[in-house]
């Protein structure tokens, strides 16, 4: 929802409100050492970019134990493995911070009661065939995060704009199909992995730059279509609707639903889901058949498969009626406690409106400025406090010179904030602005 106010800044009295949205859509240096854990042998190995540069971060890091250490299923991730003095990382201490907190294994969590339920529907429905999948370490290579799912080398998604960099060679996943490749490759054929994904984003109610999303592929041979007189892709596409929409059925009740064509990388044909529900059609996943190269480079050539991708705090907003996500990082008990193991779509009750406080800030931007970049230095002073950033006017002078103003939206969930807070706040973000971004205030 988009609102005038009063109070802009000098010379940008006029203006239309222009919400910064970017879809949470699924993807649906310095030589390090990747950490990742073998899922189905179950013990840790590393891969070394060097070996020499691997030998001497091992050894020192045996001499120098780092002061947070993260423990992903028996990986152990060290601060300095995932924040580094390097000009090719972009990964800021609040997104470290949030790296362990796994809210998709906590069972009274409405992240990990959503998750179960979807459990709950492939266990009735296919015999416990689907393995599952929820420990699996977010640092991936660029190779797995992009070329395994064939995501284009001049795609958007590949730049220090849209992902967290570890060094050239190594992110943060931004998708949970990060671990298809490598999970066919090891001979699985029914799987879902849920994680936690990791995206540079806009700042609003929808939007946070760590999300949950949950990746599902099924494998077919040739004796499952043959007998039905339908080539692969057809079966697999009828099979893949028939799940699916099984699945919304069972979250959302007996709602009308259609399909709609789209592109993915990955899949071909490619779709999205939508149901109507609370008088309007909402997007509820992507999926297709996955695209036979993907197979091919597993080892499977004479198989056809389909894949899908949800996103969990999308849906779980919805069903338990959660208007904010950064709600789903509280730990306030009025928040934590409303929440059951297996009670899915409990609506959740809001304990305190807590009132905003809005700041205008305008600047001349230079080539290199970025709203996402903007975003991230907010958050890096305001952290949750920050409830939005929403650009409000803009404008080319004679000289060619281009200016923006936006407004940040501060506001607490758990108590009221002091005008001495907001306005130290304020004025870090414009030192931090004016310092990192290059820009000039006005």
């Amino acid at each position: 929802m988009l609102i005038h106010f009063r109070g802009a800044t000098a010379g940008h009295q006029h203006f239309m409100p222009v919400a910064i949205s970017l879809a949470q859509s699924t993807l649906f240096s310095k030589s390090s050492i990747f950490l990742r854990r073998n899922a189905l042998n179950g013990f840790l190995f590393f891969v070394p970019f060097s070996s020499s540069s691997a030998q001497k971060i091992w050894t020192h890091k045996w001499r120098q134990p780092v002061v947070s250490v993260l423990d992903f299923g028996g990986v152990k991730i060290g601060k300095d493995d995932v924040v580094k003095d390097d000009p090719t990382n972009n990964v800021p201490d609040a997104i470290f911070s949030k790296l362990g907190m796994q809210l998709h294994r906590r069972n009274q969590h409405p992240i990990g009661i959503l998750k179960n339920a979807i459990y709950d529907y492939f266990d009735a429905n296919y015999s416990n065939k689907f393995d599952k999948f929820d420990d699996l370490c977010p640092i991936v290579s660029t190779k797995e995060n992009f070329d395994d799912v064939l995501v284009p080398p001049d795609h958007v998604s590949r730049s220090y704009n849209d992902t967290y960099y570890i060094d050239p060679q190594t992110v943060l996943r931004c998708h949970t199909s990060a671990h298809q490749a490598e999970l066919l490759r090891r001979g699985h054929t029914h799987f879902l992995v849920t994680g936690d994904v990791y995206r540079r984003d806009s700042i609003d109610s929808t939007h946070y730059p760590v999300f949950h999303q949950m990746e599902g592929v099924r494998v077919f041979y040739p004796g499952d279509w043959e007998a039905s007189g339908m080539d692969g892709t057809s079966y697999a596409a009828k099979d893949l609707k028939k799940c699916l929409e099984g699945l919304a059925r069972h979250l959302f009740g007996d709602v009308e639903m259609r399909w709609i064509d789209t592109y993915f990388p990955f899949t071909n044909p490619s779709l999205e889901l939508e149901i109507y529900f609370q008088e309007k059609w909402l997007e509820v996943l992507g999926c297709g058949v996955t695209e036979q190269e993907i197979l091919k480079r597993s080892g499977r050539t004479n198989n056809v498969a389909w894949a899908f991708g949800l996103g969990l705090e999308r849906l779980a907003m919805v069903l338990f009626g959660i208007p904010d996500i950064r709600l789903f990082w509280s730990t306030d008990e009025r928040f934590t406690s409303q929440f059951s193991e297996g009670q899915l779509g409990v609506k959740f009750k809001t304990f305190s409106k807590y009132p905003p406080c809005y700041k205008d800030m305008s600047f001349w931007i230079n080539e290199s400025f970025t709203e996402n970049n903007l975003c991230e230095v907010v958050r890096g002073v305001a952290g949750d406090l920050v409830e939005e950033v929403q650009l409000i006017d803009n404008f080319t002078n004679k000289k060619g010179m281009t200016s923006h103003c936006y407004r940040i939206t501060y506001r607490s969930m758990e108590r009221s904030l002091t005008d001495d807070e907001i306005n130290e706040l304020q004025w870090n973000v414009r030192e931090q602005v004016q310092s990192k971004l290059k820009v000039v205030l006005r």
